[in-house]
């Protein structure tokens, strides 16, 4: 059965066969659930169909989430790009209104893809469609890069954590960040070794991040991160494309990250007393949700 226990691993399987990151992730789930790789495939193209409608849906039919801190966000992004104003440009512009409008659905009660997790689901989503859009890439390209992101996001929850109460905010937006940056990176043609660069610069560039949200609630700040975590992935994929290496390799940036996420205070991992939580705007808005 192919498997890999970390990046190291992975990159030796990758440069053993000649394959790229998605296609080892692809093996493994096959010979994991048993099942056809036109099974597998097939169930990943309903992940993608999910991830498009959570990012589009809100940018016609804006929802005001359950708290009432966001809705309508990524309405006023999109508003505000087709007026020839925005400085962000096509692809981070895009991705971190698509972001954005993931948290909405998530906050209002639809349905998302938690990638890996509900409060950092629009990242992957966000930037992927981006990049679609920018490139004309087909669903398979994109259904295939998804199992490229998956194999970070389980190496993540295999060796460390990915959780915000575990290790804060790194742990959520930071490594979807990483999947999406390394999914980005095979997308646009780079190597594995390129694509494990750009998931590791992500970890290191939002190292420390704390997770607290206002109300205990995963809708502020968490909806920002996520544009946020857009920006950071974009911006590790053309480091990495552009030749640039990382220092320090993927693995021990995910165990640096896990090992700092045990030291964050209590207060500062999803328990709502510190932070922006604790903020007097954020108390105010406590006591009277409370």
């Amino acid at each position: 059965m192919v498997d890999f226990k970390n990046a190291e691993e992975l990159l030796a399987l990758c440069s053993r066969n000649g394959q790229r990151i998605s296609e080892v992730m692809k093996q493994r789930e096959c010979d994991l659930s048993e099942v056809s790789m036109e099974q597998v495939c097939s169930r990943m193209q309903g992940v993608w169909e999910i991830m498009r409608q959570s990012a589009l849906t809100p940018l016609h039919t804006p929802v005001k989430s359950v708290g009432g801190l966001i809705g309508g966000e990524a309405g006023k992004l999109k508003k505000h790009q087709s007026s020839g104003k925005s400085i962000c440009g096509e692809v981070l512009g895009q991705g971190i209104a698509y972001a954005m409008a993931v948290l909405e659905v998530n906050a209002s009660m639809g349905v998302i893809v938690a990638a890996p997790t509900a409060g950092s689901a629009g990242i992957v989503p966000g930037l992927l469609l981006a990049l679609q859009q920018a490139y004309h890439c087909t669903d398979e390209q994109m259904t295939d890069v998804l199992f490229h992101a998956g194999a970070i996001g389980y190496l993540a929850m295999r060796n460390a954590t990915v959780a915000g109460a575990v290790g804060g905010c790194q742990a959520e937006v930071g490594v979807a960040a990483a999947m999406a940056a390394g999914a980005a990176v095979e997308l646009m043609g780079g190597e594995p070794r390129q694509s494990l660069d750009a998931a590791a610069t992500v970890l290191m560039n939002m190292l420390g991040l704390v997770c607290d949200p206002v109300g205990g609630l995963v809708e502020y700040p968490c909806q920002n991160r996520n544009a946020a975590g857009v920006a950071n992935a974009l911006i590790a994929a053309e480091l990495a494309l552009s030749g640039i290496r990382q220092l320090i390799p993927f693995d021990e940036m995910l165990d640096t990250m896990y090992q700092v996420g045990k030291r964050i205070p209590y207060e500062l991992r999803e328990t709502a007393l510190g932070g922006c939580a604790a903020s007097p705007s954020g108390c105010r808005f406590c006591h009277g949700h409370g």
